[in-house]
């Protein structure tokens, strides 16, 4: 396995399905007798069309509407699997967005990996996954992998609170 794969494996980001309402249950009866298909049943769908465009490891959104998913393939399958499914595509299910609260904590976390040995973490954009292997070079160098992970692991519960509430 390559260092960009292995890279692409640890990728940590935590895709949220549209939370509120929409990931709630939407069921009902219409007049004709139809069901409705719930908020999860049309995250469902999403994630089998994402599995069906080359993202075979693609998970069911868990019981809260999530995707808790890190990417396991290039950036250009990825982009396509997403394009190909985007009619199926939950409201904010590959949103980021965090809350000022979880944006501080995200920015507490960046501050505490760089601190324990990844230097070139950067600072997480508000929108955008907390960690993203490809804007980190060193995690593409032998070991870095592993120093990636290590630092992500003492700064956990920094990580949990800039995910709070998702």
């Amino acid at each position: 396995m390559t260092a960009r794969t292995l890279a692409a494996l640890a990728l940590v980001a935590l895709i949220s399905a549209g939370c509120g309402s929409t990931a709630a249950s939407e069921t009902g009866t219409a007049a004709s007798g139809t069901k409705h298909a719930t908020g999860q049943d049309k995250a469902v769908k999403f994630a089998e069309c994402i599995r069906g465009h080359d993202v075979p490891d693609f998970p069911d959104p868990n019981a809260k509407g999530e995707f808790e998913y890190g990417v396991s393939v290039s950036r250009e399958v990825w982009t396509k699997a997403v394009d190909a499914c985007k009619d199926l595509q939950p409201p904010g299910s590959l949103s980021s967005k965090r809350t000022l609260k979880q944006q501080t904590a995200s920015l507490r976390f960046a501050q505490c990996v760089r601190e324990n040995g990844v230097k070139d973490f950067p600072d997480p954009a508000n929108g955008e996954p907390l960690i993203n292997t490809y804007e980190i070079p060193s995690s593409n160098r032998p070991g870095g992998m592993a120093i990636l992970n290590a630092a992500t692991t003492k700064c956990r519960d920094l990580l949990d609170n800039a995910l709070a509430g998702r």
